[in-house]
């Protein structure tokens, strides 16, 4: 999709209608993934984690659409944490989020220059970085009164952790779309849960927002996380619709037909008799999309 414009207003019509098209995509995907798990509560004060990359932005743009027609009242502010990373352009976001007129707060903590100094060169830094901004993260939610504290991770990122875990990890295990922090204190959302980053990149050059660049953790190029999004590129390249098949799954488990006993009694397994059709998924049928087809009678052949 190219929404692309050169200047504000320079939209051709047919681009003003896919833009459109995408606004509506997105509101309806995020209320889709709210009212599905309960993410926004009546009176809620939501801080929006803002990095100044095109997800969060995405993010923080959603949710202020989705306010103004939101069935309860609900309230949203940014917050932003300054690692001071060396060229980082602290000027952008006060001037940005000022003129969007909402409220918003910047926290300074140089977490920067203490990854560098515990992380050896050419090792990738996201483990201690990403525990170091949610201590920060956690103590200005707390401060500031919020309730649910958002983040903008999207459905790639979701089925890129599934993959991170299962290959490196020995884990099936992705991204919760909602979930207590850490320290049991705070409710944490990610109300772009059901949305393609394919999406959020189309409509962060239609809004034209003012992209910060990071190099401090995500872009490494050597990141295990970067080889698993080359995959997953592929793969949906070459196989469309194959990452939304993926993501499905996640929503279609069937504790039954893995192997996890944390998950199902196989200990207690015993034939009953009877066709267990309230749980299909979980029923073994000789043609998984035709008739139920009863098996030969076998010719019992005794050896002696």
């Amino acid at each position: 999709m190219n929404i692309t414009q050169s200047a504000p207003g320079a939209l051709s019509q047919k681009q003003q209608f896919e833009a459109n098209k995408l606004t509506k995509r997105l509101r309806r995907l995020a209320g889709q993934a709210i009212a599905d798990y309960g993410m926004i509560e009546a009176n809620d004060r939501i801080m929006v984690c803002l990095s100044g990359g095109k997800d969060s932005y995405g993010l923080l743009d959603v949710l202020l659409l989705l306010r103004h027609n939101s069935p309860v009242p609900f309230e949203v502010f940014a917050f932003n944490l300054d690692q001071k990373h060396p060229g980082f352009p602290a000027h952008i976001l006060p001037q940005y989020l000022t003129g969007l007129g909402i409220p918003f707060q910047i926290a300074e903590q140089d977490t920067y220059s203490t990854v560098k100094r515990l992380i050896p060169e050419g090792k990738t830094m996201c483990s201690l970085c990403s525990r170091l901004r949610r201590g920060v993260i956690y103590r200005v939610a707390e401060e500031m009164g919020a309730t649910k504290i958002a983040l903008g991770h999207h459905r790639d990122d979701i089925v890129n952790t599934l993959f991170l875990n299962m290959f490196f990890g020995g884990k099936m295990k992705a991204m919760s779309p909602k979930l207590v922090s850490d320290d049991g204190r705070h409710v944490v959302i990610r109300p772009l849960a059901y949305v393609e980053e394919a999406d959020l990149e189309a409509y962060a050059a239609y809004r034209q927002f003012p992209i910060i660049p990071c190099d401090l953790c995500g872009s490494q190029d050597n990141l295990q996380r970067q080889q698993v999004k080359q995959m997953l590129t592929e793969w949906d390249r070459k196989f469309p619709g194959r990452v939304e098949s993926i993501f499905r799954s996640l929503q279609n488990i069937a504790p039954s037909h893995l192997l996890d006993r944390g998950l199902f009694d196989f200990a207690g397994v015993r034939a009953d008799g009877a066709a267990h059709v309230e749980d299909s998924i979980d029923l073994d049928r000789a043609f998984e999309d035709g008739e139920w087809v009863e098996p030969p009678t076998a010719q019992v052949i005794t050896f002696r």
